[in-house]
């Protein structure tokens, strides 16, 4: 299982951006998918986990109601939509593959990461 994390970049405080995360091996179905960050300095962060179940999406406070999670299995895809980005959301991104979104899941295989850096 090999997944390839994309669409970082430079963008201005209050922008967007989307994220990517294909997974290449086996099916995406077989997975919950959960998005991470790291920032310099900071201790790394869940930010967001769809279901292989049932699509159900969980987010962490910091995130909640400017990220959206969402998967396209036939693309073997999966995507965070992050509006209203702060400068604190700078870090390198990552996805991975986890049995299940519930906390004791932990992350199995991971994405290289992708820089998003917030700034004016």
């Amino acid at each position: 299982v090999q997944l390839q994390a994309s669409g970082g970049g430079l963008v201005q405080p209050g922008g967007s951006l989307r994220l990517s995360c294909v997974l290449s091996g086996f099916g995406l179905e077989y997975y919950a998918i959960g998005w991470l960050r790291q920032a310099p300095g900071k201790e790394r962060e869940r930010l967001a986990c769809i279901s292989s179940l049932d699509d159900s999406t969980y987010y962490a406070d910091s995130v909640k109601g400017r990220f959206t999670i969402s998967r396209d299995n036939a693309k073997k895809t999966v995507y965070l939509q992050m509006n209203s980005l702060l400068v604190e959301d700078t870090a390198v991104y990552y996805c991975a593959t986890r049995a299940e979104c519930s906390e004791e899941f932990q992350e199995n295989y991971w994405g290289q990461g992708t820089q998003v850096t917030v700034s004016s």
